[in-house]
């Protein structure tokens, strides 16, 4: 929803108008509160509503997490069995 309205935005500007309408979403102060109303609407959509959903949040963010920190190692470990090094 939010993507077609920024995207009919877009599609009534000139090419040389794109980067001053960019420009204030890539501010500090805009990040915030757009990180600030996010936080809000989880707290008010989960937290709030007694929900299990935050728990499997944890348990998948942590296992996608600890799968993307190791993936570079294993990678080299994979590489090196591929070279016939043993």
């Amino acid at each position: 929803m939010a993507l077609r309205a920024f995207y009919n935005e877009m599609k009534g500007l000139k090419v040389k108008e794109v980067p001053a309408h960019l420009k204030p979403y890539f501010s500090v102060r805009y990040m915030k509160q757009s990180f600030n109303r996010a936080v809000d609407n989880y707290i008010e959509k989960y937290i709030e509503t007694n929900s299990i959903q935050p728990l499997y949040h944890v348990c998948f963010g942590g296992m996608a997490l600890s799968y993307l920190i190791a993936l570079p190692e294993e990678r080299r470990h994979l590489e090196h069995q591929k070279a016939g090094h043993h």
